[in-house]
């Protein structure tokens, strides 16, 4: 349990270091980025971010699952 309790917690703190990569790069925007042509190496880069977010929250909602089914099982 105690376990699974740090691993939740690198998860989130993962996911706080992500989100702000990803603000950053967000805020380093210039309007070549968005009016040129196809996707340029920020949005990329964007895009790269946004999906590790996504998926480092999925495993932490399968941390939280295991840590309450545990929880109930006692």
């Amino acid at each position: 349990m105690l376990f699974l309790s740090f691993v939740l917690f690198a998860l989130v703190i993962s996911v706080g270091v992500v989100l702000i990569r990803g603000l950053v790069n967000m805020a380093g925007t210039t309007t070549s980025d968005l009016e040129g042509e196809g996707p340029s190496e920020r949005a990329l880069k964007s895009n790269k971010l946004m999906m590790q977010r996504i998926l480092l929250q999925g495993v932490a909602v399968i941390v939280i699952a295991i840590i309450l089914m545990t929880l109930s099982a006692k």
